[in-house]
């Protein structure tokens, strides 16, 4: 990558407020071996006398159920089998580094591509896929193309809208795009987002070279993306459960057990949890847990019983979210799921 385009790739992830928590950096984020992103092993060498202490993480209940995370980048493909996202990457582009873990805010980032380093010269682009959970966004918005029209109008001053947002047709979707550029820096930013599954998945493409940028948006056409996918809804139809944000509250709760917790800590702790369609919780996912908080909490979901969702008469199955803790931010409202302890 460009040694330009890499600080300014790092303030993107600050300049969009959906990626909050999530920015990496050259010291912190590890070498892709082509391997989960949620890879825990060590991957630096320790200074003397320095002790690391493990934080929260994401986990599941199951290793068969796919989790947002679970996507790679293998023989030049960016697969993701939770979003139904296959795409094969551009000729001769790789993912040098794997993202970060999730944020306590649902945030992901999903893949980090852009052109191998050759003799030539760096590489004048970027490709940024990441995805944030609709069901624990702090941000006034709940779907796509809310989340674009904030982040338009959010953009800090030395930032400037070349396009304001709009639908654009991309691999048979919908997408809601918008551009903006830095006169300062000389850099373009197109921004493409869709409702996929309770989240927005944003592919973010970077390039002091507009054409460039035009370019990989019609490669992108070549992606594979599930039926079930818009710009604003996502209601899980088909495949994939239905996506209900608040489905955790009292009247839909049959039965309950409160998580036992072997000590006190102070962070969020997010969970997606698919439950079944005789209301029993089948899969669960914390999305940032320490492991103590993600035995108690998974003991505890594995009793609970809910009510059974069904459409037009017919059982279905239901993702929702569940926060434990205190909320990430608290200037947001918390959700009408959400569960405090």
């Amino acid at each position: 990558m460009n040694p330009r385009l890499y600080p300014l790739f790092l303030v993107l992830l600050c300049v969009l407020p959906m990626a909050e928590g999530q920015a990496p950096s050259p010291q912190s984020v590890p070498k892709s071996s082509g391997g989960s992103s949620h890879n825990q092993q060590s991957l630096a060498k320790v200074p003397t006398g320095v002790i690391l202490v493990k934080g929260a993480w994401p986990s599941a209940s199951d290793s068969v159920t796919p989790v947002p995370e679970g996507g790679t980048v293998a023989q030049d493909v960016f697969s993701d089998p939770y979003f139904g996202i296959t795409y094969t990457l551009p000729q001769d582009w790789t993912q040098e580094y794997d993202g970060p873990p999730p944020s306590d805010t649902g945030r992901y980032v999903l893949a980090q591509i852009g052109p191998a380093p050759t003799k030539d010269g760096p590489a004048s682009a970027s490709m940024l896929i990441t995805a944030q959970d609709m069901f624990f966004t702090p941000l006034p918005a709940a779907n796509a193309q809310e989340l674009t029209e904030y982040l338009k109008d959010h953009l800090q001053a030395d930032y400037k809208v070349e396009a304001p947002p709009a639908l654009v047709k991309v691999a048979g979707r919908f997408f809601s795009f918008f551009a903006y550029w830095s006169p300062a820096a000389e850099l373009h930013w197109f921004v493409l987002a869709i409702q996929i599954r309770c989240h927005v998945v944003q592919f973010v493409l970077t390039s002091s070279n507009t054409k460039l940028l035009e370019r990989l948006m019609l490669d992108l056409n070549r992606m594979k993306l599930p039926t079930e996918v818009n710009d604003t809804a996502g209601d899980g139809a088909g495949l994939s459960p239905v996506c209900i944000k608040d489905y955790a509250r009292d009247e839909n709760v049959i039965a309950r057990v409160d998580p036992v917790f072997t000590e006190h800590r102070f962070n969020p702790v997010p969970v997606r949890i698919i439950i079944d369609k005789r209301g029993k919780v089948k899969h669960i996912h914390l999305i940032s847990a320490f492991p103590d908080q993600a035995k108690a909490i998974t003991d505890a979901l594995e009793q609970w019983q809910f009510k059974p969702y069904a459409i037009d008469g017919k059982p279905a199955e239901v993702e929702t979210g569940i926060l434990f803790g205190r909320t990430p931010h608290s200037a947001a409202p918390r959700a009408p799921g959400s569960v405090a302890r």
